[in-house]
């Protein structure tokens, strides 16, 4: 599953990027842009470093963090949807996969917390 969730986070981090370069050149749009680009490309990195942890307390602080980064890149996308600047039918796929990587994090996060 490590190499899984490795290339799985990197897709999404991918997926974003696409999505970034797609959006309109606005202030308020590049800002909220930026920050979903901030948020979702450094879910990957947080669980490659929690894979590389040297205690089980350091990969559960990589952990959160990247279920943290999850939760804001989830609103960021949120809102722009619901600022009407991308369709909830163009976000659907990326917020359900957002939710299934939130899913996931939080699982082997309770797997962790129970050893």
């Amino acid at each position: 599953m490590t190499q899984d969730l490795k290339n799985r986070t990197k897709d999404f981090s991918l997926r974003i990027i696409r999505l970034y370069t797609s959006l309109p050149k606005t202030a308020e749009t590049q800002v909220i842009g930026n920050q979903v680009l901030r948020s979702s490309t450094s879910v990957g990195a947080h669980y490659r470093e929690a894979n590389r942890a040297r205690s089980n307390a350091e990969f559960i602080s990589k952990m959160n963090v990247g279920l943290q980064e999850l939760g804001e890149t989830d609103y960021w996308l949120e809102l722009l949807q619901d600022a009407g600047i991308i369709s909830e039918t163009k976000l659907k796929e990326l917020r359900q996969e957002t939710n299934e990587l939130i899913a996931i994090f939080v699982t082997i996060l309770k797997k962790a917390k129970s050893t």
